[in-house]
């Protein structure tokens, strides 16, 4: 592939767009003048080296617009002053070769007097073809770079989905479900009533979990009926030594939230918090308004906290946390990301999600 062959086709498009205009303007006036004023052959040719002499600083001026964009605005301003004095130099200058020079006009402050005298209307008539160039190739990256962004938020939208059902395979521990299964095995044999709501329970929680797939937000009371029935399925196995608080402003209820967007830190602290300490411990969850709109959310725990045998990962994949922390993120903006706490008397995790458009 040769250098023409890489040049993207838009620019040549641009390019060939620009010169077309420009060479039917060459025409129009390098004819006029041939018929009205001075019918020599000279006139024509002298118009058909002005205008490839055009060509090339058209060409030019497109490589010196895109070495410029790459640096500060104000470099490029400073640039673009530059190129536009060396276009009407080198123009002037041709101009007065062609019309000047070789009409007798040789010497040196012949020169100087006809780039003086362009320094009026004529002076208009190079700018703008400098000018028009830059202009086009700015509305060109201007549109390549919206183009760039819808790109990625196309991509970045795959890459949500793909992570939400990446979520629900990795997110229901197969150790909670094992455990599961094995504490209504026990059940059944002493407890089929309550064995049977427990499978009710796992049912519930497991539908929740596949319904609130597709990256839409779902009320927080829905969220916490699913958060409610994974607490009740592990007080079966830990009885009286998980304890679950919870601490919720009636007028949060009404926000959404990303599907299952607490239930890894819940996790975490049962499973790493509460689960091995010989005496259990207390999980507790606070949804409360903040001043200028928006909610907090907290969920804390008082188990081993830095001293817990595995750090916190939220899932059986170890995803559940960074997950979470990037769902967040995507949906609420960077304020949203989790700010985790963790001393010696357990650990705490918050967020906070900010006033939404109803």
């Amino acid at each position: 592939m040769n250098l023409f062959e890489q040049i993207p086709q838009k620019w040549v498009k641009a390019y060939l767009l620009i010169i077309s205009w420009y060479a039917i303007n060459y025409s129009i006036s390098t004819i006029s003048e041939y018929n009205l004023f001075n019918p020599n052959n000279y006139i024509l040719w002298n118009g058909l080296y002005m205008f490839e002499i055009l060509c090339l600083l058209i060409f030019l001026t497109f490589l010196l617009a895109n070495l410029l964009f790459k640096f500060h605005l104000s470099f490029q301003i400073i640039g673009h002053l530059l190129g536009i004095s060396v276009n009407f130099f080198i123009m002037g200058s041709a101009a007065y070769f062609f019309e000047s020079y070789l009409e007798g006009d040789v010497y040196f402050e012949d020169w100087i007097i006809y780039l003086k005298e362009l320094l009026s209307w004529d002076m208009l008539r190079y700018h703008d073809q400098y000018i028009i160039t830059v202009f086009f190739y700015y509305i060109i990256k201007y549109i390549e770079s919206m183009t760039i962004k819808e790109h990625e938020k196309t991509v970045l939208a795959v890459k949500n989905k793909e992570m939400e059902l990446s979520l629900l395979k990795s997110q229901i521990n197969p150790h909670f479900l094992f455990n599961t299964l094995n504490s209504i095995s026990t059940l059944i044999n002493f407890n089929k009533e309550r064995a049977r709501k427990m499978i009710t329970q796992l049912s519930d929680i497991f539908r929740y979990a596949m319904e609130s797939y597709g990256g839409q937000l779902i009320d927080l009371e829905n969220e916490l009926k699913f958060i409610d029935n994974y607490i009740l399925i592990q007080k079966v196995r830990f009885e009286e030594r998980l304890t679950y608080i919870k601490e919720i402003d009636p007028l949060c209820m009404h926000i959404k939230i990303p599907p299952m967007i607490l239930q890894p830190f819940i996790e975490n602290a049962v499973k790493y918090g509460i689960g091995p300490k010989d005496d259990g411990g207390i999980i507790k969850l606070i949804i409360k308004p903040i001043i200028g709109g928006g909610v907090y959310f907290e969920i804390s725990d008082n188990g081993l906290g830095v001293n817990a045998p595995k750090v916190l990962d939220g899932s059986s994949s170890g995803i559940g946390i960074k997950n979470s922390d990037t769902r967040l993120r995507n949906f609420f903006g960077p304020a949203s990301g989790l700010k985790v706490k963790a001393t010696e008397y357990g650990y705490t995790v918050s967020f906070i999600i900010l006033k939404q458009k109803r």
